[in-house]
């Protein structure tokens, strides 16, 4: 099994820039897709970025897209997500989630099968 483990959450400012890192174990990252999903308290999860196995990235919302990015690097089975200009709405838990499958999930659940606990961003002056 895959276990995935994420960090680098933090209080930001709002126009300010943080980058998350979500650390994987278990077996070759290159088999799986991995992305990055958020909630807010009160709020529907929702997808910011995913990869699948055999390349290509899904952007699932409009308002994160040319703001935040991807990358990984399956040799030393990390993934980033840079975030920039952030918004208080941006302000959730940010989740790291993987599945075997090699393909990336689609709303309300996303169906990816390993997810971390979570990083908490707040955004706020």
């Amino acid at each position: 099994q895959l276990q995935v483990v994420e960090s680098g959450g933090g209080l930001v400012q709002p126009g300010g820039s943080l980058t998350l890192s979500c650390v994987t174990s278990g077996f070759p990252l290159e088999w799986y897709a991995i992305g990055w999903f958020r909630q807010a308290p009160g709020k529907e999860r929702e997808g910011v970025l995913c990869s699948n196995s055999g390349g290509g990235t899904i952007n699932y919302a409009d308002s994160m897209k040319g703001r935040f990015t991807m990358s990984r690097e399956d040799a030393n089975s990390t993934v980033f997500l840079r975030m920039n200009s952030l918004k208080p709405e941006d302000s959730a838990v940010y989740y790291c989630a993987a599945d075997v499958s090699g393909s990336c999930g689609s709303p309300p659940y996303f169906n990816m099968d390993y997810w971390g606990k979570g990083t908490l961003v707040t955004v706020s002056s």
